[in-house]
């Protein structure tokens, strides 16, 4: 009985602790009834040190350096993909189902958006698209389209698992 009476007398002095500590601080969100001091500034934290024991994945050398001209035939291929990789959900453009693509045919723009374009390609064992065209991603598989027309010139089909 003496140790429920302890323990209940500091909890109770700890709720005490806690409310007279938020009473006493002022309230900086402002309107009625709230004042805010002409002279405060928001708080700001301290600096943060970064991950530790993280490497940021750079990126290769000359992942940037697109080819100007494209030779169509070294590209026209229906490859499957050496490697798998796990990236997240992926969700296909509304109003529009599953299907296999493949080179020659023309992508609608639905997919090749920002949200589908792979920006980096080079995480994935994809190679620098040339000047004009961009790595997509279709479900499972990664399609090389020229951003001006949606023909696809190459397709790495199982990239993504």
């Amino acid at each position: 009985m003496a140790h429920r009476l302890k323990t209940g007398l500091c909890l109770a002095a700890a709720l005490l602790l806690i409310g007279g500590t938020a009473a006493a601080e002022p309230d900086h969100r402002g309107g009625p009834g709230h004042s805010v001091p002409a002279h405060s500034e928001p708080p700001h934290g301290e600096p943060h040190p970064g991950p530790s024991g993280y490497q940021r994945n750079t990126e290769p050398k000359g992942w940037d350096a697109r080819p100007a001209t494209v030779d169509r035939a070294a590209y026209q291929h229906n490859f499957q993909a050496a490697r798998t990789y796990r990236i997240g959900a992926y969700h296909r453009p509304a109003g529009w189902s599953a299907r296999r693509w493949a080179y020659g045919q023309t992508l609608p723009r639905a997919y090749w958006t920002s949200q589908y374009i792979l920006a980096d390609y080079w995480l994935f064992s994809l190679e620098v698209p040339p000047a004009g065209y961009e790595w997509v991603r279709d479900d499972t598989d990664a399609l090389l389209v020229d951003t001006g027309t949606g023909q696809i010139l190459q397709v790495e089909y199982g990239v993504f698992g």
